[in-house]
């Protein structure tokens, strides 16, 4: 019979070799990717509904394009309103967390995850954030389209 009391609820990747603070730091970074991806998803189905576009397809490259292009719009608005908040002695360890190797995007999501460690209030000011960011995409005109979007459609 088991031990009831022998448990392993504690345990949570006790296969991983990655120490318990780069598995916090990678769980957080994947936190901040969602909510990134469900904004961009979310305004550009919202962008879409404004300019009477048909929805996002999943299996559409352009869609994909089109999404990707948002969230990392949206992550270097965040960038931004972060940075103008931040005091001058904390933006060395920005630029030090978004400098190793890796995509602009990795970078971006690097130096959101140095700040979520750093400011209590991360959260709040990442939806306050989104919020602004969507609000001044969606209040935007529609960009022109070319000429052979206008004569065949999108």
């Amino acid at each position: 019979m088991d031990n009831p009391f022998h448990t392993k609820g504690l345990r949570h990747g006790a296969n991983d070799p990655r120490g318990l603070l780069e598995r916090i730091e990678a769980q957080l970074a994947e936190r901040i990717e969602e909510a990134v991806e469900m904004a961009a998803l979310e305004l550009l189905v919202e962008l879409r509904k404004r300019h009477q576009r048909p929805p996002p397809a999943s299996d559409s490259q352009a869609d994909r394009a089109e999404f990707h292009s948002l969230s990392v719009d949206l992550l270097e608005y965040l960038r931004e309103a972060f940075t103008a908040e931040m005091p001058a002695g904390s933006r060395p360890g920005l630029a030090r967390a978004e400098a190793s190797s890796g995509g602009e995007r990795d970078r971006a999501l690097r130096g959101q995850v140095f700040l979520a460690r750093q400011l209590p209030d991360y959260w709040q000011r990442f939806e306050g954030h989104r919020a602004a960011h969507a609000a001044s995409r969606l209040s935007a005109p529609p960009s022109p389209a070319g000429l052979l979007k206008r004569i065949f459609g999108s």
